[in-house]
């Protein structure tokens, strides 16, 4: 018989009891497919949903929802916050275009 691969104790399998927590909701699927990647990029384990059965029916309807494990939550709610207020720190293009006319 062929050996089962042992599971190390950094993998973890999943616990269908596992409490899911939702820390991201938006309407638009890309701003939430953004901050999955985010998630993704961090090692933080999610799962993205929709807000709505009618999303199967009607895409970009409903909203889309992002859960991960209980105790994971926080880090991924900083983590979230954090990357707002970078973004939000950041100048968009009509903020640049008139610090660049101020400046001539």
């Amino acid at each position: 018989m062929a050996e089962q691969p042992k599971v190390t104790t950094e993998e973890r399998r999943p616990d269908p009891n596992e409490k899911l927590v939702k820390v991201f909701d938006s309407e638009q699927e890309t701003e939430a497919l953004v901050v999955k990647g985010l998630l993704d990029s961090a090692n933080i384990e999610n799962d993205l949903a929709s807000a709505s059965l009618l999303q199967d029916a009607f895409p970009g309807m409903g909203g889309m929802i992002i859960l991960v494990r209980e105790e994971d939550a926080g880090k991924a709610r900083a983590l979230i916050a954090e990357s707002r207020q970078l973004s939000a720190d950041e100048p968009d293009d009509d903020d640049a275009t008139e610090e660049l006319k101020a400046v001539e």
